[in-house]
């Protein structure tokens, strides 16, 4: 809450930079017209208001995205539920809960916020799995059947809508695929698109994307770490032409041959022609650069950077970097380090150590160059997936495994866990509470994600 004295003050730590930088020039124009000439004043005003006309369209391109109502869900094998969010406060409210056919996989938001697209699948094997539509209410964010689901043929690891809500495209890891399916105007699913050619989809897709522009989708293809008895299978970025529907092979990026390259998750800039990408064991964010006309990659990385604090120290077998998020205003860039990694200690099995914290990195506007400005505690491990409302205000990660911990010869379950932190304008996090989450029986906390209604 701001201070009753507030208006005596320039501005306050606890005003937003957009706040600041009106109030600041609100103060500014008004000691100028109480020291000045009417004729000045009236020069002054002219400049003025060309200044602000210019700060406020160069501005624009980050402004922050009106602050609507966020409601979070989050999956527990088959189980959705849904989560009030209260962002004052920086609470969750666990409401109702939908049951899917089977564990719930990874779950897209319409671009309207209208739909909700749901993966699922009974586990590796994909011998039971599809894709269920649900509407979103515009005023609760409960959720309700929207016609029927579609089968598929394997596991679904992600899916994502293009820009258009035309087509949801799925990602398969075993066997590495991608699918895309028609959405009718009504928001329901509808039939798979028959490819003109066979694809390239590397080994064990993990993320799908399309490009904002609508022009280009990109597989992101992990491969698989070297076992006891079986070689490394190496990364990649698949990048597709897309139309309407149709993909069509046009680079496979991988640099080394896709050794040591295990891609996992990307995303977007908003504004600047940069893709970030994580990559999964050698706890990386790579740099790329958007080129054609958004219609391709080049190939050759900007830049290439640690997610953990201490690679020499933390990077255990078990070590990984999650999901990947750019800020809504461009300015900063998130992904996750990750660990649930045991050892047997005395017949139990006790965390190994390692590294789980969210990664804050600031976006360099001029070259795209991310620079790491926080990593702050997930309280809990392996936070799998995170998120954060449009206005940026809130985010929780969501650590997906319980797992037992020992200190002074004392052990202790940390279970699952929703982790709140508030979001600031420097882009950093301040932690305000955890809330666990029972999971069991070969569960996981596997999927969460905020929808902002009312935009």
């Amino acid at each position: 809450m701001k201070s009753p004295h507030a208006s005596n003050l320039l501005f306050t730590t606890e005003d937003s930079e957009e706040e600041q930088r009106i109030i600041f020039e609100k103060k500014f124009w008004v000691l100028c017209f109480s020291s000045v000439s009417s004729v000045v004043k009236s020069r002054v005003l002219f400049l003025g208001l060309c200044s602000i006309a210019a700060a406020l369209a160069a501005g624009h391109a980050q402004a922050p995205a009106a602050a609507g109502k966020p409601v979070l869900y989050a999956s527990v094998g088959e189980q959705l539920t849904r989560y009030e969010v209260n962002v004052a406060a920086a609470t969750l409210a666990a409401k109702e809960s939908i049951a899917l056919p089977e564990a719930v996989q990874y779950v897209w938001t319409a671009p309207s916020k209208k739909f909700l697209y749901v993966a699922w699948s009974n586990g590796m094997a994909g011998t039971h799995a599809g894709v269920s539509a649900y509407r979103v209410d515009p005023a609760t964010g409960a959720l309700a059947t929207h016609g029927q689901a579609i089968k598929l043929a394997h596991r679904p690891v992600h899916l994502t809508v293009d820009p258009s809500a035309t087509h949801v495209l799925v990602a398969y890891n075993n066997p590495s695929g991608v699918t895309v399916h028609t959405l009718k105007p009504d928001g329901t699913l509808g039939e798979e698109v028959k490819q003109p050619g066979p694809l390239d989809a590397g080994v064990y897709a993990h993320q799908v994307r399309v490009d904002p522009a609508g022009k280009m989708a990109i597989l992101v293809t992990r491969g698989n770490a070297a076992g006891a008895k079986t070689p490394e299978d190496p990364g990649a970025m698949k990048v597709f032409g897309y139309n309407n529907g149709i993909l069509t092979n046009r680079l496979s990026i991988a640099p080394h041959g896709g050794f040591g390259f295990q891609s996992r998750n990307l995303d977007f800039h908003p504004t600047g022609p940069w893709v970030y990408l994580a990559l999964e064991a050698q706890s990386k964010l790579v740099v790329f650069k958007r080129v054609t006309n958004n219609e391709s990659i080049d190939p050759k990385p900007l830049f290439i950077k640690d997610t953990v604090q201490d690679p020499a120290r933390l990077h255990h077998p078990a070590q990984q970097a999650g999901p990947v998020f750019v800020h809504p205003n461009g300015r900063f860039v998130y992904t996750t380090n990750r660990t649930s990694g045991t050892i047997d200690v005395g017949g139990k099995r006790i965390f190994e150590g390692g590294e789980n914290t969210v990664a804050i990195f600031a976006i360099n506007q001029q070259t795209g160059e991310p620079t790491l400005v926080q990593s702050i505690d997930t309280h809990g491990f392996h936070a799998r997936t995170f998120s954060f409302d449009e206005a940026a205000r809130i985010l929780v990660a969501a650590n997906q495994t319980a797992v037992a911990v020992r200190e002074n010869d004392v052990d202790t379950l940390v279970p699952a866990c929703l982790s709140v932190y508030r979001m600031r304008g420097d882009g950093k996090l301040d932690y305000v509470r955890k809330y666990d989450v029972p999971t069991g029986g070969g569960d996981s906390l596997m999927w969460s994600g905020m929808v902002t209604l009312g935009q």
